[in-house]
């Protein structure tokens, strides 16, 4: 040590510290999990080393690459891909990837990165060179199966495990894409002119079948209602048949009925002809024997079971003055009315 205060040894001892540092940093590392180090001895590959602590030899061991062991996720720029029916679209793709071998990612490929992106693209343009744009835009997973089939095949031999492969977006050109939009609102317009149209189908069906069943419920509310008047007509007219049973009536109590009902036959606008019964000859007959009778038209003839008997006095009728016509006489001049209607309905009738 000199006067002056300065000490070599101090400085020699400096710089074996500092040896000795850098000497154990570059002989004890450390490996992060989920990473790899590749290290040379001398230029040439030694060995990988794994998560944990390791001891190199200073100098002589040297670290090469540092390998990230998770998966990875890469998206590439656009690419212009042109399909069957020679139409351009872009296409953004994505890639999930991971290492599976750290040397052969760093011996095998000089840049594994960029040989995924051109295989991608190269690849993509295989795949959509053969789908038109319609099937192109509509078959995205069989797009990414292709896809990951290739990458994952090729990419094997440099340590790479291509995982997942998606279509980020398919772009056509703007012209296309205006094309397309009117396509789409062509398609929308005529599904909703067909669904109107099966509405109103179905809404005139439904109308047809409520009518339908309606007209059938009338129908049948008809019939019913025809088949109680008949009934009832029928018991009516049954009730009246055995009134008129009982009580026996007599050939001048029908010709009377007749003579009721002869005004009524002849009723109406559109009656051109009418016929009357041969029983009316009959009947006025019988009523002229009646009213012709020795003491004033009573009728003291004998009376059986089977006929009305009069067992009071003699009202006071309407036919005590009235003279009646022959009934010959009065019959041939109603066939001749009839005649005479008959042939005038035909002259109508004819053109």
């Amino acid at each position: 040590m000199d006067s002056s205060g300065f000490n070599p040894g101090w400085i020699i001892a400096l710089i074996i510290l500092i040896l000795a540092v850098i000497v154990i940093w570059r002989t004890i590392k450390i490996v992060p999990q989920q990473s790899s180090l590749i290290i040379e001895r001398l230029g040439r590959y030694s060995r990988t080393l794994t998560p944990g602590i390791h001891f190199l030899v200073p100098f002589v061991d040297k670290v090469r690459a540092n390998v990230d062991l998770r998966e990875q996720v890469v998206s590439f720029p656009p690419q212009p891909v042109i399909t069957s029916d020679n139409l351009v679209v872009s296409i953004d793709t994505v890639i999930y990837y991971a290492v599976m071998d750290a040397k052969s990612a760093v011996y095998e490929i000089a840049n594994f990165i960029q040989g995924i992106e051109q295989l991608t693209v190269t690849t993509l343009r295989n795949v959509i060179g053969s789908l038109d744009l319609e099937q192109t835009l509509t078959s995205r997973d069989m797009i990414n199966a292709q896809l990951r089939g290739v990458l994952d095949e090729a990419t094997g031999k440099w340590g790479i495990r291509v995982s997942r492969v998606e279509l980020k977006s398919i772009e056509p050109t703007a012209s296309m894409q205006d094309v397309m939009e009117k396509q789409a609102r062509a398609e929308r317009d005529r599904r909703a002119a067909i669904l109107t149209a099966e509405g109103f189908k179905q809404s005139q069906i439904l109308t047809a079948e409520g009518e339908k069943q309606s007209a059938i419920l009338t129908a049948e509310g008809s019939a019913q209602a025809r088949i109680l008047e008949a009934q009832g007509q029928s018991r009516a007219i049954q009730q009246v048949f055995d009134a008129i049973h009982r009580g026996k009536p007599t050939q001048r109590l029908l010709a009377y009925q007749y003579l009721q009902v002869l005004p009524q036959l002849a009723r109406g606008d559109n009656n051109k002809m009418w016929i009357i019964p041969s029983e009316l000859t009959e009947a006025l007959k019988g009523i002229g024997s009646a009213l012709g009778a020795p003491d004033g038209g009573r009728y003291d003839g004998p009376a059986d079971d089977d006929e009305w008997v009069d067992t009071g006095e003699r009202q006071p009728s309407a036919f005590d003055d009235t003279n009646l016509e022959d009934p010959a006489q009065a019959l041939a001049e109603a066939r001749a009315q009839a005649r005479g209607a008959t042939a005038e309905a035909e002259e109508h009738a004819q053109p």
